[in-house]
């Protein structure tokens, strides 16, 4: 039924539930699965080196996060794609969906508090509000 699943991903505890529920159903249907980390914008007024290195440490905690998912489903038996974007995160996820024609997005319904927030209860709703394929929000 599912064949290119997205995990939206953060590392908080309701990401981590809703990547346990994307690698039970990839592993049910023989779905790939796509693990996308975005991080909010970075003020374009930081300047350089700031901003590259600002861009530099943000994409590397992305990348060791979501990689953390990505090991854990590798563990199991899946070959997960990892993607780390830039940019307000439902409107990340959904692009990624969008592109790459996924048939479903499983995420948490909460993310990270605000110090770090990527996915938070406004994301999940504004994904589920215009999201053209199915929705799984995990609690």
């Amino acid at each position: 039924m599912f064949q290119k699943i997205i995990l939206a991903y953060d590392g908080s505890e309701h990401s981590q539930r809703a990547a346990a529920v994307a690698q039970e159903l990839a592993l049910k249907e023989d779905a790939e699965v796509r693990i996308v980390y975005a991080f909010n914008p970075i003020s374009k007024i930081i300047g350089n080196p700031t901003l590259e290195e600002l861009m530099q440490r943000e994409t590397a905690q992305g990348n060791e996060i979501a990689g953390a998912a990505a090991k854990q489903m590798r563990d199991a038996g899946l070959d997960p794609h990892v993607e780390v974007l830039e940019g307000p995160p439902a409107d990340a996820i959904l692009r990624v969906a969008e592109v790459r024609g996924s048939d479903l997005i499983v995420m948490g319904s909460r993310g990270l508090g605000n110090t770090r927030a990527l996915f938070l209860g406004s994301v999940s709703h504004k994904v589920l509000q215009a999201a053209t394929c199915p929705v799984l929000v995990v609690r």
